[in-house]
């Protein structure tokens, strides 16, 4: 399309990690219209996680469900009345939630993309939208960049982003340095929101203990949840030396991404701290159980990947029960195994 666009809205809601995944089209576009200014339209509750990226004119968030019917509906046309006044000239949408066909009807956009859902075929959905774009691409990365094909842009930006100010990395540091921890760290994060994705919290004891007798400092973290805290401090509990638990529940997103941007190693699962290490390029190690590991994979060449499907049979989605541990079947030896690969096998924590 030859006429450039100067007011583009991009809609995703998902969890965090989504969030992060759509970067590349956000710089795409940013690359492809450098005088555009984007908007994101996205839950309330993902803000922080894109709330630093310089690329982003303004972040707009929708109640998700666990809020009440009437806040929602408030939230809704409130929505309505200031993105109407925005008059985007181009929509990008990444969603499949029903109430965005009702929204995009309401925005005079004179381009509005979507990806064509198999479950969204309604007349009323389809006439939405002036492009319907198939999903293409092995990975949700390439996946959400193919919603661009009908714009033609001569280049894509094919890198997650991960932004935070320095004022994130110094509160870190001081954070480090109060705890004793030097430059030589590992951050671990081992929860995640449902327990079909996580890992032994004896296995990640072992690790841990392999990690210190390598001469690496461990720092663990986690969301500020209850189970979460309580998952840390059983695996801290069971390490020969305690790794750092401090910083568990207590670090904001970008905080977060300076934290790992600045670490040796990411160790995780299936979960948004994985896609965080590979969109500030830390070395990874990812451990995925009864989900597509292709097309959720973090984002990076700078990573091993364990797969629970390699060591047994996995259901299929509709097969699954959530409330298995399928990473089980991944021993610690393998993953120390991989720790060896990515680091140096000693070090000194000398401090910054």
């Amino acid at each position: 399309m030859d006429k450039p666009f100067r007011r583009i809205l991009l809609i995703k809601m998902r969890f965090h990690g989504d969030m992060l995944l759509t970067t590349p089209v956000i710089s795409s576009l940013k690359k492809n219209y450098p005088d555009a200014k984007i908007d994101v339209l996205l839950y309330q509750d993902t803000i922080p996680i894109l709330s630093e990226n310089p690329e982003i004119n303004a972040l707009y968030g929708i109640k998700n469900k666990k809020a009440k019917a009437s806040e929602k509906i408030a939230n809704f046309f409130h929505l309505i009345k200031v993105l109407r006044a925005n008059k985007y000239d181009l929509i990008v949408n990444l969603t499949d939630q029903w109430m965005i066909a009702i929204l995009v009807r309401l925005l005079n956009a004179r381009v509005k993309i979507s990806q064509d859902y198999h479950h969204r075929q309604s007349a009323f959905w389809r006439n939405s939208f002036t492009h319907l774009v198939p999903l293409q691409g092995g990975n949700v990365v390439e996946s959400n960049l193919s919603v661009l094909t009908p714009l033609g842009l001569e280049s894509l930006v094919k890198q997650t982003t991960m932004s935070y100010p320095p004022a994130s990395w110094k509160r870190m540091r001081r954070e480090l340095d109060h705890a004793g921890v030097g430059q030589n760290y590992v951050v671990i994060q081992p929860t995640a929101r449902q327990i079909f994705k996580c890992w032994d919290n004896a296995k990640f004891s072992a690790v841990i203990d392999a990690l210190h007798a390598r001469g690496y400092e461990v720092v663990l973290t986690s969301g500020p949840d209850k189970d979460d805290l309580a998952c840390v401090n059983e695996i801290a509990q069971g390490c020969q030396t305690l790794p750092v638990t401090a910083l568990a529940g207590k670090v904001t997103f970008p905080e977060l991404g300076a934290l790992i941007d600045h670490a040796q190693l990411f160790i995780g699962v299936d979960s948004a701290p994985a896609h965080i290490a590979a969109a500030v390029n830390t070395p990874l190690i990812s451990l995925f159980g009864a989900t597509d590991h292709i097309f959720w994979r973090p984002w990076s060449n700078n990573m091993i990947q364990f797969w629970a499907g390699d060591y047994r049979e996995m259901p299929t989605r509709d097969q699954r029960d959530r409330n298995e541990m399928y990473l089980s079947v991944i021993p610690a030896a393998d993953v120390i195994a991989a720790v060896d690969k990515l680091l140096p096998s000693s070090t000194t924590g000398t401090s910054l």
